[in-house]
C-alpha cells in the first residue's frame, strides 16, 4: 500500500474522554512519528497534534474513531503524492 506523510489535529472539549483518545492513540502506534499536545487551562480544550506516516485508508480509520467520539474533534492534512523511501 501507499505510505503518505500527514498531521492530525485533535480538539477534545471534553477532557472525560481522554482515557478514550489515549487508547485509540495507542492503538495507531504503528504510524505515529510525533506527538504533541498542549493542554489549555481555563479554557476547556486540549489540543494533541500528531505527525503521522502511513495508508491513507489507515489514517483515515484513525480520525474516524476519534471523530466519533463525543467532545472530539479532528482533521487530517495528508501529502498528495507517495512517499517514497531512499536509501
Amino acid at each position: 500500500m501507499e505510505q503518505r506523510i500527514g498531521t492530525i489535529t485533535i480538539l477534545v472539549t471534553d477532557r472525560s474522554q481522554s482515557v478514550h483518545v489515549n487508547a485509540l492513540i495507542s492503538d495507531f502506534a504503528d504510524i505515529i512519528l510525533c506527538r504533541q499536545g498542549l493542554p489549555f487551562q481555563g479554557r476547556n480544550v486540549a489540543v494533541i497534534s500528531l505527525i503521522v506516516e502511513g495508508t491513507v485508508d489507515r489514517i483515515n480509520a484513525m480520525t474516524g474513531r476519534l471523530g466519533r467520539l463525543a467532545g472530539v474533534e479532528c482533521k487530517a492534512v495528508v501529502t498528495k503524492s507517495v512517499v517514497s523511501q531512499t536509501a
